[in-house]
């Protein structure tokens, strides 16, 4: 039992070495890579995100991960996000094949329920996000939109 707490030394300098290389990996190869790396736009994005926090926790834990292949494998995922978001900005098809189209859920205070079905919304969340941006009533907002990495926005009417 005792071993659920501490095994010995090694494996901590172990995690101690190769976590601080393996951070500063991650960090140089991030500024290489330039700041849309990290941008959560859309799902895609969000996915790249993740999969490279999962893949610093393996390089750290994983004693059968050596820190060549965990670096090997943090510049593989940035390199397609890379060439993913490269290829997005110039081609419209690679741009529609990764990334979806923001989706209006409400206009002029009446919810746009085919909409809200299609992109597997309902009207509490949408009023939740409302309330998120102090509008009590959906007549207040002249339109909210769902966007591409799952936020809403919120557009107020305007006076008068």
């Amino acid at each position: 039992m005792s071993e659920w707490f501490f095994e010995n030394w090694s494996d901590l300098l172990r995690v101690l070495t190769i976590g601080v290389c393996a951070y500063a990996a991650l960090i140089a190869l991030l500024r290489v890579s330039g700041k849309r790396t990290l941008t959560k736009m859309n799902a895609f994005d969000f996915v790249v995100t993740i999969a490279l926090g999962s893949t610093l926790a393996t390089i750290l834990l994983s004693a059968e991960v050596s820190l060549a292949e965990g670096v090997t494998a943090l510049a593989v995922l940035i390199l397609l996000q890379f060439v993913i978001t490269w290829s997005s900005a110039r081609w419209r098809l690679v741009h529609e094949l990764v990334a979806s189209e923001p989706t209006l859920l409400l206009h002029e205070g009446r919810f746009l329920h085919q909409a809200m079905r299609r992109e597997r919304v309902n009207e509490q969340e949408v009023r939740q996000g409302l309330r998120n941006h102090g509008i009590e009533d959906p007549s207040g907002a002249q339109s909210v939109v769902l966007e591409t990495d799952g936020s809403f926005s919120i557009i107020r009417k305007s006076p008068g």
